[in-house]
């Protein structure tokens, strides 16, 4: 087959061999799926084995998770590193150390298994987080690497399928005869079939692929689902070799690289690009295929390139040193020490030549500059006011107005009734939150904290989310001068970055989107010199940074120069993006701002507007969804709204979109029962319906009284909805004209129905149509009804791609959409979850929600969204899939919520056969408390003895009417409730108003609670000591309880001594918090007399008590029988030097306190370790007593804790301890004799400039030393303070902190 016949459509998709090279592609991607729940456990076992031999030991020595060794080079002393080099069969050179990351080893089993794959690219090596981001070549490396895994698969059956895909993937010709076909099919299906795999539903799901694959007629065609298939595998083979030569174009570049190396990588890459030849040509020259494919074409096109120009290079640099090295080695055997005298000599002079040439080349810039200034003729310099008119004028023109529904002339926008609110989430002053007006807030050091104005300002938001239109309306103001911006700044230049393309200059964008093309005197040139002339007063809006196209991302392009500082490095950019899109690799902006879309105040403005001739209906809107709150004080004009949280369908989200706002006040004004349906996709279902009414009305044709009209609408909007999905899957909400027109799909209907709206580009060099959603919800409900009708003939997972939960986490909206348009697509979906929950959640524990885990904060999202399913689909099948899906189910939200409305379903229907291992309900939002309860008695009306539950009670907000327990009634309906569900482990009563009489009825009903492990009664002030008095009745009755926390209830030593003599029989505690209670030395002398019997005690919090050195005495004695503490904190106390010391004496030496201390029979002490190894976090700091003196003494004595990972030391902020040289000096050599530190705080201690940089430069060289706290206001003068690891603190906000 010739490369004209590989072009051609009918005679590739008639070749038999063509489709056998294809079936075995497929066949191969099936692999994939079918290997990764295998290798995801032998990883996990694998780790698990290495765990047994506490390899961590070694990490002392260990440097290679340390950040000065960035290649992770061989490290002689890690134990790591040689036991892994065990498990390793095949050549040690080829062993995948830099795939790696050393120092997650002992923590992500993963990590471990990429030590046994071949070769990453660096950017592959960082997103390869488990099986399904691997590639089938990963995986069967791992399994055949690795002497470990040889247990789970036949290993020569996995090295046959590598010798395979190796075939396929270097295939020129793209062909398999038949019967290389026939056998290449046995070997794939003979692994998948290894009797080790026989109880692996992945394998036997893969090998039935294969044998379908290999038994059944295979058609290919233009209209056929096959066409899908032909670009999965051409995807995949690209993809391939796009990693691959970015892993030769690594080791090309690597300037360590030897001759030798240049030699042997750089030849036979040849035969690769021959292939990746082939590869393009078929794409580029099938309409079909290229749509598809564009972009992954042009990457890979990218790459091939800078591979070609890169071996060229290479190749020449061969020849020039062998020819080089010839020569010198000839006159180094004559004259070799004359040679060495020349080339210093040659060194030093190249350098002053260097030195002096661009001392010349800055010289003549700035001579050059002055004299253009200087010299130009009169009238020949552009006018910045012409510039400036130029451009006001054109964004007055483009940005002003929009149109938004074309069939309602009355309703015009302006862009000044658009408001975003925005929220500060980051800056580097470290991490806050705080609400901003407008841009100009962050220029004010004040709401920053940055001591010098931000260059670099990033704002982050979801699609739809208001960005765009946020930067229209801030460029307006600005060239109108209307902000603080528009004064500061004399250009103001809004770029849309989807419009530039590859090799534009920063000049031909100004020009292209932001003046006119008739304005007499501007064109590229004069924007070059007016830009230059006005360098530092030039403010670039930068839109959509994931808009911009890949190679127009590369590095060398001109968005990445500006953003890195190579081009205008005085100017101020403002960019804005969805989140993650990769911006931060060449800038690392000064602030980092979130779009939380129109504040409830402008949507009431936004709602009158659009009602403007039927204010009765904009006031039944209004009153139905909002809450509108008037300061009735003399003279105040303050109004406050409030988005009402009643309704089963929380829409408040959507209503932050402008668009969307707008098309549910057209639905209101249709019938207002249609936006209230309780599920999303109903309400859409009834927004869809009413614009398709409304259209049908206008046309004059007849609306049926139930669907939409079939030929007219029905079909349009699925095969629209195919587009939506096939966009969705590429990030993309707008759809170019031209794409929709090629499909023959009737964009002007869609248009006409309100469903999309029609933009035009603004680039004068690019014009262009596009289409866009009023919503990305929108466009998830048409492919979501796409997706619905297509599972009836397809697969989900080849469908929807569905390869992992960060994939379902990105289509968690098409999924709901899709499950409430059709059941069986709603079971169809439930069992792909079910998978993918079992393999990528396998690790949780209900223990593990305790802390805010990153990994649990997943599973949260996910549970969230199973339940959002249901809400939409309320079916037993659902509901079946929701039990093997969620082993724990978690409900973290308000009761008027959809997830709550789910759960209420989902609990009624419980029974013994379908109990999850834990259920946790989170019960948040403003609702009464009478309500919560009510709630709570519709979900257990029924007895479940067996379940579980963790329930949590938390006030919505500060002064609100939820949350309130203050009333017996209400408790003793609570308890009635729970004695339904003996079972409770948990039970969270936080800032509930709870009273001495109101926590009676529950301290009675402990009875009924007797397996309860944690009890949370923290922020309830009003119970206090007599409170107190009533808790101590029911602890008796809760024997198994593990975790108390009473923090900030007003508590005094009365309290505690009520306590303390009850809370010694619960001999499990292991965690014990009353932060914030001011029991007194009193209060600590009684609990600390009691302490010796709880010697499970791992966590013990005694911050803001009142004690002093007195109390910390009694609290030393009881110390040595907590064998097991991990967490003590007696930060911001009274304790001085005395206490603090010997507090730290006895938790490094605890074997030479007095061993009469002792009750008979004790041998805690006789046993313990001369240091210990158990304790984790000590916070001592913020004690009003402690000096200089004493912290220079606990400095000396903490290397005998080196399993700290977190320790405050801080000093007094009332009277800041000042460290000399010598003690700083002391605690920058103590630092490294502290392996597992990650934290360090020392806040109000001052330092002289030696002594900082000592510490500074400790910590900077730790290996896992992350944050080093100090006060800003500290700092020497002079200071270096640019480590990555200081975050510095304000005092002002240190207070704030404080007063929490």
């Amino acid at each position: 087959m010739d490369k004209e016949d590989r072009m051609s459509w009918t005679d590739r998709f008639n070749n038999p061999e063509y489709k056998n090279w294809l079936r075995v592609g497929l066949a191969l991607l099936a692999i994939r799926h079918g290997l990764s729940y295998v290798t995801l456990q032998a990883a996990k076992d694998l780790h698990a084995e290495l765990l047994k031999a506490e390899l961590g030991n070694s990490i002392g020595k260990c440097t290679c998770n340390h950040k000065s060794n960035p290649k992770r080079e061989e490290c002689e002393h890690c134990a790591w590193r040689q036991e892994l080099k065990k498990h390793y069969t095949g050549d040690a050179d080829r062993i995948g150390w830099t795939n790696c990351t050393p120092s997650k080893w002992s923590k992500e089993p993963w990590e471990v298994a990429k030590v046994f794959m071949l070769k990453m690219p660096k950017s592959q090596a960082a997103e390869n987080t488990g099986p399904e981001m691997s590639d089938p070549s990963a995986l069967l490396n791992f399994l055949v690497h690795c002497t470990f895994c040889h247990k789970y698969v036949n290993v020569k059956s996995a090295q046959r399928v590598i010798e395979i895909r190796n075939q396929a993937m270097h295939s020129l010709d793209l062909t398999f005869d038949r019967d290389t076909f026939n056998n290449h099919m046995e070997k794939l299906r003979s692994l998948m079939c290894d009797p080790k795999l026989a109880s692996d539903p992945a394998a036997q799901k893969a090998a039935k692929e294969i044998t379908k694959l290999k038994k059944e007629e295979f058609h290919l065609g233009a209209n056929k689902a096959c066409m899908d298939a032909e670009v999965r595998v051409f995807k995949h083979v690209m993809s391939e070799h796009k990693k691959q030569l970015q892993l030769y174009r690594e080791e090309l570049e690597d300037h360590g690289a030897r001759l030798d190396t240049l030699e042997h990588t750089a030849l036979p890459k040849k035969e690769m690009l021959k292939t990746v030849e082939v590869l393009l040509g078929i794409v580029n020259n099938n309409t079909g295929l290229h749509r598809a494919l564009k972009d992954q074409a042009l990457e890979l096109s990218t790459t091939v390139q800078q591979i070609q120009d890169r071996l060229g290079k290479a190749e020449g640099d061969i020849t020039d040193v062998r020819g080089a090295v010839g020569q010198l080695e000839e006159v180094v055997a004559k004259h070799d020490k004359q040679i060495e005298e020349v080339k210093t000599d040659n060194k030093r002079l190249d350098e002053e030549i260097s030195d002096v040439k661009n001392q010349s080349k800055k010289i003549k810039l700035s001579v050059d500059e002055v004299k253009q200034k200087l010299e130009a003729p009169s009238g020949s310099t552009p006018s910045l006011a012409v510039f400036q008119t130029s451009v006001k004028k054109y964004f007055e023109l483009k940005l002003g107005y929009l149109k938004p529904l074309i069939w309602n002339d009355n309703f015009t926008l302006n862009l000044s009734d658009i408001f975003t609110q925005l929220e500060l989430i980051q800056t580097m002053a470290g991490k806050q939150r705080k609400e901003l007006k407008s841009l100009d807030d962050l220029f004010n050091p004040d709401v920053t904290g940055l001591s010098t104005a931000p260059r670099c300002i990033l704002i982050e938001g979801e699609a739809g989310g208001g960005k765009t239109t946020f930067l229209s309306k801030e460029a307006l103001d600005a060239v109108s001068q209307k902000t603080e911006l528009g004064r500061q700044y004399d250009i103001v230049l809004l770029i849309r970055l989807r419009e530039v393309r590859e090799g534009e200059t920063i000049e031909e964008m100004v020009w292209d989107q932001c003046v006119p093309e008739t304005t007499e005197g501007i064109d590229v040139q004069s924007t070059r010199t007016i830009l230059q002339m006005n360098k530092s007063r030039v403010l670039f809006l930068l839109d959509g940074y994931d808009e911009l196209q890949p190679e127009a991302r590369a590095a060398g392009q001109a968005i990445p120069k500006l953003l890195s500082g190579k081009l205008y490095p005085n100017s101020t950019i403002v960019i804005t993006s969805r989140p993650s899109a990769g911006m931060q690799q060449y800038t690392r902006p000064d602030c980092h701002v979130h779009i939380r879309g129109f504040s409830p105040e402008y949507m009431v403005k936004y709602v009158k507007k659009y009602f403007i001739r039927n204010a009765d209906m904009a006031e039944d809107f209004i009153r139905q969804y909002f809450t509108v709150i008037r300061n009735h004080r003399p003279l105040a004009i303050d109004v406050k709204v409030l988005f009402k949280n009643q309704d089963l369908l929380d829409i408040s989200n959507l209503f932050q979109t402008p668009i969307f706002l707008m098309l549910v006040c057209v639905l209101w004004e249709e019938d207002q029962e249609m936006v209230s349906t309780g599920t999303m996709t109903g309400l859409y279902n009834n927004l869809l319906t009413c614009l398709v009414r409304k259209h049908c009305k206008r046309e004059g044709v007849d609306m049926p009284t139930k669907g939409l009209p079939t030929d007219l609408v029905a079909k349009p909007l699925l095969q629209f909805g195919k587009l939506a999905l096939e966009a969705l899957l590429r990030n993309e909400i707008l759809l170019d004209i031209t794409e929709v027109q090629r499909e023959n799909v009737n964009w002007e209907l869609l248009l006409k129905l309100g469903v999309v709206s029609l933009e035009v580009s603004s680039s004068k060099l690019h014009p262009r149509k596009q289409l866009n959603f009023s919503h990305k919800t929108m466009q998830e409900f048409l492919a979501g009804r796409y997706v619905a009708h297509a599972l009836l003939n397809q697969d989900i997972v080849e469908l929807l791609q569905l390869t992992s939960i960060s994939k379902v986490f990105e289509l968690s909206n098409l999924l709901q959409f899709t499950c409430g348009c059709d059941s069986r697509a709603a079971q169809a979906v439930m069992e792909e979850l079910s998978i993918l929950s079992s393999r990528e959640f396998a690790y949780v524990q209900p223990e593990h929600f305790e802390d805010t885990q990153k990994s649990c904060k997943a599973y949260e999202e996910f549970a969230n969204l199973c339940l959002n399913i249901l809400c939409e689909r309320q079916e037993p099948e659902v509901l079946q899939g929701i039990s093997q899906a969620l082993p724990i189910v978690i409900l973290k939200s308000s009761i008027n919520s959809r997830e709550a409305t789910a759960l209420k379903y989902y609990i009624q229907n419980l029974h013994s056969a379908n109990l999850p291992d834990r259920l946790i309900v989170d019960i948040q939002g403003v609702s009464d408390s009478r309500d919560t309860v009510q709630y709570l008695q519709q979900c257990f009306a029924t007895s479940l003895p067996e379940l579980r539950l963790d329930l949590n009670l938390i006030s919505g907000q500060v002064d609100s009417p939820s949350g309130q327990y203050d009333s017996p009634d209400v408790t003793a309906r609570l308890v009635s409730v729970l004695k339904n569900v003996p079972g409770l482990r948990v039970l969270k009563l936080i800032h509930t108003d709870l009273t001495p009489s109101s926590l009676l009825p529950l301290v009675q009903g402990f009875s009924h609670m007797s397996l309860l492990e944690m009890l949370d009664l923290s922020l309830n002030p009003n119970l206090s000591d007599a409170g107190m008095e009533v808790l101590q009745a029911g602890l008796s009755c809760v024997p198994h309880l593990a975790i108390l926390r009473l923090m900030n209830l007003n508590m005094t030593d009365v309290g505690i001594s009520y306590l303390s003599p009850i809370m010694r029989h619960l001999v499990g505690l292991r965690y014990l918090n009353i932060h914030g209670n001011f029991i007194s030395d009193r209060g600590l002398q009684c609990l600390a007399a009691n302490l010796h019997h709880l010697t499970a005690m791992k966590v013990l919090v005694l911050n803001r008590t009142g004690i002093s050195d007195t109390g910390i005495s009694s609290l030393i004695k009881a110390l040595p029988h907590l064998v097991q503490l991990q967490v003590l904190d007696v930060w911001y106390n009274n304790i001085g030097d005395s206490g603090i010391v010997s507090l730290v004496q006895t938790l490094c030496q605890p074997s030479s306190l007095d061993m009469e201390q002792n009750p008979p029979g004790d041998k805690s002490l006789a046993t313990a370790p001369h240091y210990n190894t158990t304790l984790q976090k000590l916070d001592i700091g913020f004690n009003s007593g402690v000096t200089a003196a004493g912290l220079g003494r606990v400095t000396q004595l903490i290397s005998a804790l080196p399993a700290l990972t977190r320790l405050d030391m801080s000093g007094c902020r009332y009277t800041p301890a000042h460290l000399s040289d010598t003690a700083a000096m002391a605690l920058a050599e103590v630092l490294p004799k502290l392996p597992a530190l990650e934290w360090l705080d020392l806040e109000y201690i001052s330092m002289e400039p030696a002594g900082f940089q000592a510490v500074v430069q400790a910590a900077e060289e730790h290996p896992t030393l992350e944050n080093l706290g100090y006060t800003e206001e500290l700092f020497p003068e002079g200071a270096d303070t640019t480590a990555s690891c200081l975050n510095f603190m304000k005092i002002q906000k240190q207070m704030m902190m404080i007063y929490f």
